[in-house]
């Protein structure tokens, strides 16, 4: 069993950074994918990105392509989110995703990070 568990969400104003960082724990990390997704209040879960077990394939939601970066590091268990000139409406928690039984969907999740971008 996986367990995943996000760090560094926080307060911060329009135009700032952060990196989110999620450490695995449970089975192999290197070997499956993992992705960032986020829930705004009122608003359904929705995709932000994801990574390969090799972190050389990534995608990511139109909203966030050249702001957000998406690594891993397998020697540290540790997928991270490099988030760049926020916007107010990337306010929402982020929670941290595995797909740790290579079903093809993200079936396992952390706890969330909220993160809040001030205007």
């Amino acid at each position: 069993q996986v367990q995943l568990v996000e760090s560094g969400g926080g307060l911060v104003q329009a135009g700032g950074s952060l990196r989110l960082s999620c450490a695995a724990s449970g089975r192999t990390f290197s070997r499956f994918p993992m992705g960032w997704f986020r829930q705004a209040p009122g608003k359904e879960r929705e995709f932000v990105a994801s990574i390969n077990w090799s972190g050389v394939g990534t995608n990511y939601a139109d909203s966030v392509k050249g702001r957000f970066t998406i690594s891993r590091e397998n020697g540290k268990n540790t997928v991270f989110l490099r988030m760049n000139s926020l916007k107010p409406e990337d306010t929402a928690v982020y929670y941290c995703a595995a797909d740790p039984g290579l079903v093809g969907k993200f079936d396992t999740w952390g706890q969330g990070t909220q993160v809040t971008v001030s205007s």
